[in-house]
């Protein structure tokens, strides 16, 4: 869209490749993440399907492999996160590397980290051997919430008008346009980071072989996105660019990519075999023949799920989804759907980041005129959903509750293809052990039991949670 201005990751992709169907199969910070670094799908990594998880031990990362490799490994800012990361002993495991954060800066707003990302990136290179093959993680706090409400326009210099459009699922009004003009502030102040990095490669001629990767962990944090399963949630910009390494760069690639598929694929440029690595039985394709120009369809569907995220539910149970993306449709099925107990002081599906937004939303579920905005993004969910996502991205219009033939056929059948993959993939959830998913211990002392907690009287503290997300007695 023309009012965010992203030069730097428009120059990765006209100088190198544009994925047009990337995708990641849990789109929340801590299982996408997980995906990334192991190349398994979420519901193949135990604990780590979850959001701030202890993950488990026995699932090795590229970064671990790379490091016994002897590459220089790092990351600044957030790299595996949240969760826990212990070895069998206990210890602490560098699944990204070593963290550089030390050299701080002071950003536009207040509510930007102050990390200088382009600057420790220059220190992780100086701290190499020589010449040895590094790799770096750069995960930006931006454009994670929080935002200073109107900086998009007080120091990005933007109107509200400058918004072509606002999805469907949200109100038109200056709350809305104004938290998307502060969320286009921070993704631009990524990409600046994101530039600065390419110049210092540049200055010291290390450009040409270097394989650069630049997407996002999930969609945008505002309600009906992050945290949950339609086409805005999982479906996410990606774009590579390797001079040395990508024939005929500039190309558009319009088969499927999943983000499991990025692990197997730095394996391969680095000439790791994946027998040797000691990664537990990757599930992702590398993306080597791409880089190639060989004309083999790579994928044409990817799986996407989700099980325990932030806000959770009773004893901690989150909303477990499964589903399917194809060229034209999305198939989603909610599991244990019944778990919305009557006199629910939690607003239903709240897992996304508090926000201007997500207040606006939940003030209008006590007006009879605007309650169809929360049911669009905190509502109980039907079982089964198909969305027919080539016209409608936005995943306003449920084919599976229209009843016609022609829509209760693909449903059928992306259902059965959808169980049958998963299955094959060894999901608990398919083998009715789904149950160990909301066994696993919460990582986190502050959203732990929050549910309970909160019904109970105490005072719960999460720094992504807004008081006005509860409701106590309201149905």
């Amino acid at each position: 869209c023309d009012w965010v201005k992203t030069p730097n990751f428009d120059r990765i992709a006209a100088e190198g490749l544009l994925f047009n169907r990337a995708y990641t199969p849990n789109a929340k910070c801590a299982p996408s993440r997980a995906c990334i670094i192991t190349g398994r799908n979420s519901w193949q990594l135990g604990a780590g399907v979850n959001h701030v998880p202890y993950f488990p031990p026995e699932y090795k990362s590229y970064g671990e492999v790379l490091t016994e490799a002897g590459y220089h490994v790092g990351f600044t800012a957030k790299g595996y996160a949240p969760g826990h990361t212990l070895d069998k002993d206990g210890k602490q495991r560098n699944v990204t590397g070593k963290r550089y954060n030390d050299i701080k800066c002071t950003p536009p707003t207040k509510a930007m980290s102050n990390i200088d990302y382009a600057a420790n990136f220059e220190a992780f290179l100086e701290e190499r051997d020589g010449e040895q093959p590094f790799c770096f993680w750069y995960g930006g706090f931006e454009p994670h919430r929080r935002y200073e409400y109107g900086t998009g326009s007080s120091i990005g210099g933007k109107q509200t008008s400058e918004i072509d459009s606002v999805p469907p699922f949200w109100p038109d009004n200056e709350t809305v346009r104004n938290d998307l003009l502060d969320y286009s502030l921070e993704i631009e102040y990524f990409d600046e980071h994101l530039g600065r990095m390419l110049k210092a490669l540049e200055a010291r001629g290390e450009l040409e072989n270097t394989l650069i990767v630049v997407t996002a962990d999930n969609g945008m944090p505002f309600p009906r996105v992050k945290g949950q399963a339609y086409e805005y949630s999982n479906h996410l910009p990606l774009a590579m660019m390797w001079p040395k390494g990508i024939k005929k760069p500039g190309r558009v690639i319009d088969s499927f990519v999943s983000f499991i598929d990025f692990a197997p694929t730095f394996l391969d440029a680095a000439g790791v075999s994946e027998l040797e690595s000691g990664m537990q039985l990757i599930t992702g394709r590398s993306l080597s023949p791409i880089f190639r120009n060989k004309t083999q369809e790579h994928r044409d569907y990817v799986l996407i799920g989700k099980e325990r995220h932030d806000v959770g539910r009773p004893d901690d149970g989150g909303y477990p989804i499964r589903g399917m993306v194809t060229e034209e449709y999305l198939f989603i099925e909610n599991f244990a759907n019944d778990r919305w107990p009557a006199g629910d002081p939690v607003t239903g599906y709240l897992n996304c980041d508090g926000s201007p937004t997500k207040s606006w939303l939940i003030e209008a579920r006590q007006d009879t005129e605007l309650k169809h905005y929360w049911q669009w993004s905190f509502g109980k969910r039907p079982q089964l959903e198909l969305y027919h996502i080539k016209d409608d991205p936005a995943c306003m219009t449920n084919l599976a509750l229209d009843g016609t033939g022609d829509s209760d056929d693909v449903l059928y059948k992306m259902r059965i293809e959808t169980h049958a993959k998963l299955r094959a993939e060894g999901d608990p959830r398919m083998l009715g052990r789904g149950h160990v998913f909301d066994e696993y211990t919460y990582g986190d002392k502050r959203t732990r039991d929050f549910y309970n907690r909160y019904v109970a009287g105490e005072k719960v503290k999460a720094g992504w949670v807004n008081e006005t997300d509860f409701e106590v007695g309201v149905e």
